[in-house]
């Protein structure tokens, strides 16, 4: 997992305009089902770290996610886009098969051949 310089520079914005503390505040990063691709990405801020939980540092940012939604995500860059028509956080996973207009949803295309548990 890693923000890229832009992305951090503007959330560290929102957590200075919204009183919240870079050391000790983390972006809590996740997936959950949903959006027109079937997955979305979820973003918040959260000050506590469980046993659940991946912690990433990227430009001074610490980055939670849980170790489930680290299964589709804990590969994806995050960067911020300036431009007019399309302003605001991107995300380039690379196991994302495919993504809808809103780029905030997104579908993964597993193997036929992963084979089961040896007991099936």
């Amino acid at each position: 997992m890693k923000f890229t310089e832009n992305a951090v520079n503007e959330i560290l914005k929102i957590m200075r305009r919204d009183h919240l503390s870079p050391v000790n505040t983390a972006v809590r990063m996740g997936v959950k089902g949903g959006g027109c691709s079937g997955f979305t990405y979820t973003l918040d801020f959260d000050e506590n770290q469980t046993k659940w939980d991946l912690l990433y540092e990227s430009h001074g940012l610490s980055i939670l996610i849980d170790k489930k939604s680290n299964l589709y995500i804990g590969e994806t860059i995050v960067d911020w886009s300036y431009k007019l028509s399309d302003r605001g956080l991107k995300f380039n996973n690379p196991i994302a098969k495919g993504s809808c207009g809103c780029k905030t949803s997104f579908m993964i295309d597993i193997p036929d051949e992963v084979e089961g548990p040896s007991w099936m």
